[in-house]
């Protein structure tokens, strides 16, 4: 078990590494590597369920995954030990019904064509700004008979983008017949019949009442002999939910079987059932209902006694697996938090169920039909059309049409514009329109929140890692040491280029790549000397002061990689062109330094490492990982990617097994990633837009068994990432301007983030990340005091913005480091064992009469704590309960006077003219505006804070034309 407890002491001659620290690898690195925990337990198991009469006899038997929250249904539960987990809707329609968000009303182009099989595909392409963050792409559709596949490319005002360059991006190469452009306006119309083949955005639900001891159907349809005049119903999320409640349904008294009411629920794909009776009676099993068509079933059991509600699911066995995950117990006392979870998990089942057979062969005979009937309505007025146009269809997307056909262009686009809007208009008074944000946004703090980290960071970054709580990163000027609210800490000079990095503070290492091609070296560091250089401000080592840190035989390389499982030996492979070399580490007597073991170390870190052998590939690898074995004893692999595969070496032979072969022209490696469900190991291999799960068996003696499993799953992404990071239950796909949410467990997604110019800076542990602007979603607070200020597993009651603060116009934007905390993503608190390297700054109160000492200016020389004590003592002298006034500082800027404007006295509102005053005031009203605001409307957030930069609080001020600040 991990070390759970913070540290009481520390040893003198390591102060940064605790002394009881006695397990195999830290807090951090171990969550680190495991990313929290990937299971599919958590989803319950499938069972077969069997129902028989009063008598005993056996009436129906079928297959079910039984989700009961991995808890006994018969133990006692004591109130208030309910387990959160988080719930989201799973690919909500704001984030996948692209043809009505996208296309719909807009100018795109529409374009049809036969692949190599002759089957008829229609294409859509439209350039948009992507959630009006000044982020052009073009959005892709491609329709065909198994479905819709979306991409998002690129856009560059320098070179067009190519029908044909889309399709191959979606792997469709080879056409019996070439794309041809759609001119007709009604196109729409059927397109966005096609995307409403996807499944509905509305539902219905059936809800069934059992009583104590009923055992079939035609009891439980029985009960309440009463025909009800009215329908329960509700709006979720944007998402209108219809409930068929049985005893609310047509009742026969001469038909024992109530076919009326079964003609309602027994056509739902989801049904409610509420039974009664004590937890300990015979239970509902869903092989007791007759129905073909329904695949779930929830069943409700609510206790008098504590006020509470219990769940279990039961899912039939081709259904996959979908969220949230019951918690454990699965008994629920808050009402409201048993509603959101109950409705969210079962829109998200009846999504789930549209992928089964019985559904998805039905959606495929339907789409085949529909698009094949609209082929031939379209192909032969294609013929007609103008010749350039069809020409110009298969070769370029052209933002603008061609200036000898402008006019006629022009027309044809605003009666394609002017239809496209009538239709977007009808489909929303019909209620069939996609949620939008302003409906699906609750006043909650979501896990992938991002906290500032650093503000107007001027340096380029090439890599970085987290130590403690600071950030050591790799940049244009050198080493840095970051951390939040204190200045930078020079580590090396620029003459070191670091181009990849390990900090493994449990093992008291540093492990870096340095320079590039023939003069690449890997050099190792203790953390203690490097520590105590920054500490005693001795010296800013150079590359010239590293020599003796240069590992041998390591000239050259080109990548490296690491283990960082639990439990191991400290395992190292570097990549020199085709050649791996496995390098060990000698001593590893507990993988983790203590004061007793820092005596025995050698002088030289070098010297802790020992050469194993050297391992001959086909290709240079461009992406390596480390992957354990069970064992330990030479079953542990290395898995490679180059050309066009995904291989796996064994480390002891050097033998090497084909994992997976890419069938593409182009292959873009991505990542691959190891992770260990339930001890065992498996691998997330990412390419393309494509993320491939892969479970890998050990067998004779450590080769792998590689083959395919029920086990294994795959998913595609909206956009090419260049970084995917694991945080389970999530995965995260970085790209150039957007961080893409999904679930491990299905691909699911669950959000999407615009962030302009995004660099993935650090992901080991803590994410950090490098943006040109407010994220959305980030906070603006400290990460220190966001992390104390409320737990990860407690929502707070404040909405935050939707969007990100753009800059002014003709402003250059800075680029800010943010985080995400990893203890948020996996849903627990991680104690870390280890303190940052920096210390943090002692700020004394300073008298009132020395307050003149501390000037306020625009600079951003001042700490966070410095800033934050000026805006303390600023409100007790605007709130009295000072002695004296604060005297003016001098050299404070002259500020034109603003408009007064009448405030409410019970809202405490209190305004101030002086700009000292205003600079710090607004500070603190920023830093509290989250927690003041009640309004569950994102447009009111993003409105009051758009104009806000996200680079500094301080800059506030030049922003308001009004200087009212709540200090309530």
């Amino acid at each position: 078990m991990p070390f759970s407890g913070a540290p009481d002491s520390f040893t003198s001659s390591c102060c940064w590494c605790p002394a009881p620290l006695r397990v195999l690898c830290s807090v951090s690195e171990d969550l680190g590597c495991r990313r929290g925990e990937f299971s599919r337990k958590h989803y319950g198991s499938v069972e077969l369920l069997i129902s028989s009469d009063a008598d005993g006899a056996i009436q129906r038997a079928g297959r079910f995954r039984v989700e009961n929250g991995s808890s006994d249904e018969n133990t006692e539960y004591t109130p208030g030990t309910w387990h959160r987990t988080d719930v989201h809707l799973e690919n909500p329609e704001y984030y996948t019904r692209w043809y009505f968000k996208y296309f719909l009303g807009k100018v795109h182009q529409n374009y049809i064509g036969t692949d190599a099989e002759k089957n008829p595909f229609f294409l859509s392409v439209v350039l948009s700004d992507q959630n009006n963050q000044r982020v052009p792409q073009y959005h892709s559709i491609l329709w065909r008979k198994t479905g819709t596949q979306k991409i998002c490319l690129p856009y560059s005002p320098t070179k067009t983008l190519s029908v044909k360059s889309i399709l191959s991006a979606m792997s469709l190469e080879k056409f019996e017949k070439s794309p041809r452009e759609i001119f007709h306006p009604e196109i729409q119309k059927d397109l966005l019949v096609l995307e409403e083949q996807e499944g509905s955005v509305n539902f219905k639900f059936g809800v069934l009442y059992a009583k104590d001891g009923q055992l079939t159907d035609d009891e439980m349809f029985s009960n309440d002999d009463t025909t009800g005049t009215c329908s329960i119903y509700t709006v979720y999320q944007g998402h209108e939910i219809m409930f068929h409640v049985s005893t609310m349904l047509p009742y026969s008294r001469e038909n024992k079987q109530q076919v009326e009411r079964k003609r309602h629920i027994g056509n739902d794909i989801v049904t409610i059932v509420f039974q009664e009776g004590e937890e300990s009676s015979p239970a509902f099993k869903p092989s007791m209902i007759r129905s073909h068509f329904t695949h779930i079933f929830a069943l409700v059991r609510y206790n008098k006694q504590n006020d509470s509600y219990r769940l279990k699911i039961f899912s039939e066995e081709s259904v996959p697996l979908f969220g949230p995950p019951l918690p454990s117990p699965p008994v629920f006392t808050n009402h409201q938090e048993f509603r959101d979870f109950l409705l969210v998990k079962l829109i998200n089942g009846e999504k789930a169920t549209l992928e089964t057979p019985t559904f998805s062969q039905k959606r495929q005979r339907t789409l085949d039909m529909l698009i094949r009937s609209l082929y031939q309505d379209l192909m032969p007025d294609l013929h007609k059309v103008n010749n350039m146009l069809n020409r110009r269809s298969f070769s370029d997307v052209l933002p603008e049409s061609p200036k000898s056909t402008r006019k006629k262009e022009e027309a044809r686009q605003a009666e394609f514009v002017r239809l496209g809007q009538a239709l977007k208009l009808k489909t929303t008074v019909k209620g069939d329109t996609p949620a939008t944000l302003a409906t699906t946004s609750f006043c909650k703090k979501e896990p992938w929140e991002s906290q500032s980290f650093c503000s107007n960071f001027p340096h380029e970054v090439v890599c970085a890692d987290s130590w403690g709580q600071s950030l050591l990163v790799s940049t244009d000027a050198g080493i840095l040491l970051i951390d939040d609210g204190q200045p930078s800490v020079q580590v090396f000079d620029k003459t070191l280029q670091i181009k990849q990095m390990h900090v493994l503070e449990a093992l008291d290492l540093l492990i870096a790549r340095t320079d590039k091609g023939k003069d690449s070296r890997l050099l190792v560091f203790r953390l203690s000397a490097v520590q105590k250089d920054i500490e005693t401000k001795q010296m800013i080592r150079s590359k010239y002061d590293c020599r003796e840190n240069k590992l041998e035989r390591t000239k050259g390389c080109h990548l490296y990689a690491v283990n960082t499982h639990h439990g191991s030996e400290l395992r190292i492979v570097v990549a020199i062109r085709n050649k791996l070399l496995l390098i060990t580490k000698k001593y590893n007597p507990c993988n983790s330094v203590t004061s007793s073991s820092l005596l025995s170390l050698p002088e030289s870190p070098v010297d802790e490492f020992q050469y194993i052998r050297e391992i001959c590939l086909s290709d240079p690898p461009v992406v390596m990982t480390l992957v354990d074995g069970p064992t330990g004893d030479s079953d542990n692999m290395i898995c490679v990617a180059y050309r066009h595969q995904f291989d796996l070496v064994n480390e002891s032979t050097g033998e090497s097994y084909r994992l997976h072969h890419v069938e593409a022209n182009k292959v873009n490696f991505v990542a691959a990633i190891d992770v260990y469900e339930d001890g065992e190991a498996g691998l997330l291999l990412c390419y393309n837009y494509v993320c491939q799960y892969r479970k890998v068996y050990p067998f004779n003696g450590g080769s792998p068994f590689i083959q395919s499993s029920a086990y294994d799953f795959h998913f595609s992404w909206n956009q090419v990432p260049y970084a995917v990071v694991c945080a389970f239950p999530y995965i995260l796909a970085f790209t150039t301007d957007s961080i893409e949410i999904r679930l491990v467990v299905n691909g699911n997604l669950v959000h999407t983030a615009v962030v302009p110019e995004l660099q993935l800076v650090a992901s080991r542990s803590d994410i950090y990340f490098k943006a040109t602007a407010a994220v959305r979603g980030s906070s603006h607070s400290s990460s220190k005091e966001m992390s104390s200020r409320s737990s990860p597993q407690t929502p707070t009651a404040y909405e935050m913005a939707e969007c990100p603060l753009s800059s002014s116009e003709g402003e250059i934007p800075g680029k800010n480091l943010y985080k995400i905390p990893l203890s948020n993503l996996v849903g627990r608190s991680i104690e870390r064992p280890l303190k940052s390297p920096l210390t943090p700054k002692v700020i004394t109160t300073p008298t009132s009469s020395g307050v003149t000492s501390l000037p306020v200016t625009h600079s951003l020389s001042l700490s966070r704590m410095e800033i934050k004590e000026i805006a303390s003592r600023t409100r007790k002298e605007l709130l009295g309960l000072l002695d004296e006034p604060i005297p003016k500082m001098e050299g404070a800027q002259k500020q034109k006077k603003a408009p007064r404007r009448q405030s409410d006295p019970k809202q405490g509102a209190v305004r101030s003219t002086s700009s000292d005053r205003l600079i710090s005031t607004s500070f603190e009203s920023f830093s509290e505006s989250r927690h003041l605001s009640t309004s569950s409307d994102p447009d009111t957030v993003a409105n009051r804070e758009e104009s806000s930069p996200s680079s500094y609080p301080f800059h506030l001020t030049s922003l308001y034309d009004e200087d009212i600040i709540d200090l309530k």
